[in-house]
């Protein structure tokens, strides 16, 4: 038997999507669109200036990226940075996070501290490393001098992979305050239960704190994953001394990262239909990471509610 909607449901429903209107006609003229009319530019040879010159050229901006040599270089070492930085993000927000939890004097001022640096913005946050990493006057090289006299390191051209996973690390104090409040969110009773049952600090941690915060370092992992494959501004800029001025720098061969070579073949060298098409293959690899992430879920990450069912895991 087909059920009828009450008035009160209708008006319910009529509700629902007057609300939901902007954010569909957004998600449609803002993301949808642009997505299908870059997925066609990626089949022409767009040239960003004239789209009546443009013309079809099938499928030879998908075989050219995989002809280039530039576009695998970029990929190893963007994956060198994801598989390096993003773990140790995690581990480095998530100790702080534990860390910052605990009952001691100045407790806010210490979480303070450290969220402070993410704030900074990209730019100001690369102008700064600049300083750091400076080969002759650099805090670094001071500090290893004091150790090994006359060891000097330059940093952005000699270790590159390595000074831009540092300075990544800078940023670790946003994540360490969505750790905090997941922390913070794991009743206090489970924990007191587990002490009275006999369970130290360490195993009430493992077995009640941990696998109730899955779910937040789950997310953190997706985005990091995301965030990480589509780096730009930090690679682009941290060998840049003309930043703001239009400039394009010699890039060190390991911060030509896949994001950094999308950028120079679409803005620096015209070359738009290719650019899409770099765009698009990047789509597809950071949509089969992330479904890799979210199956693994499966097996690690612990929800109060089945996400499948909606029913009360016992």
């Amino acid at each position: 038997m087909v059920h009828r909607k009450s008035r009160a449901e209708k008006r319910e429903l009529r509700s629902f999507y007057f609300f939901i209107a902007p954010w569909l006609f957004g998600f449609f003229v803002v993301t949808i669109i642009p997505l299908l009319w870059g997925g066609y530019l990626s089949f022409t040879n767009y040239t960003g200036l004239n789209m009546a010159h443009a013309k079809m050229v099938g499928l030879s901006n998908y075989f050219r990226a995989f002809r280039d040599p530039e576009v695998w270089n970029g990929l190893l070492h963007t994956g060198i940075i994801t598989f390096v930085g993003v773990p140790l993000g995690l581990i480095g927000g998530f100790s702080l996070a534990v860390l910052l939890n605990q009952k001691v004097r100045g407790q806010g001022l210490f979480r303070t501290i450290f969220y402070i640096p993410s704030l900074v913005p990209a730019v100001a946050m690369v102008i700064i490393w600049q300083t750091i990493y400076n080969r002759n006057a650099g805090l670094l090289n001071a500090l290893i001098d004091i150790f090994h006299q006359g060891t000097l390191i330059n940093w952005i051209s000699d270790l590159p992979n390595l000074a831009l996973i540092i300075m990544l690390f800078w940023g670790i104090g946003g994540g360490m305050v969505i750790y905090l409040a997941a922390l913070q969110g794991v009743p206090v009773e489970l924990k007191e239960a587990a002490a009275i049952d006999g369970a130290n600090a360490w195993q009430a941690f493992r077995r009640i704190t941990f696998p109730l915060v899955t779910p937040v370092i789950f997310f953190q992992l997706v985005m990091g994953i995301i965030g990480s494959l589509q780096m730009l501004v930090p690679a682009l800029l941290l060998t840049s001394s003309l930043l703001g001025a239009g400039y394009i720098p010699q890039i060190p061969q390991a911060n030509r990262l896949y994001m950094v070579h999308l950028y120079q073949q679409t803005f620096q060298y015209q070359r738009f239909g290719y650019g899409l098409a770099l765009a698009w293959i990047l789509f597809v690899i950071v949509f089969i990471f992330s479904l890799i992430v979210v199956k693994s879920g499966h097996f690690w990450v612990h929800y109060e509610v089945d996400v499948e069912t909606g029913r009360k895991v016992q």
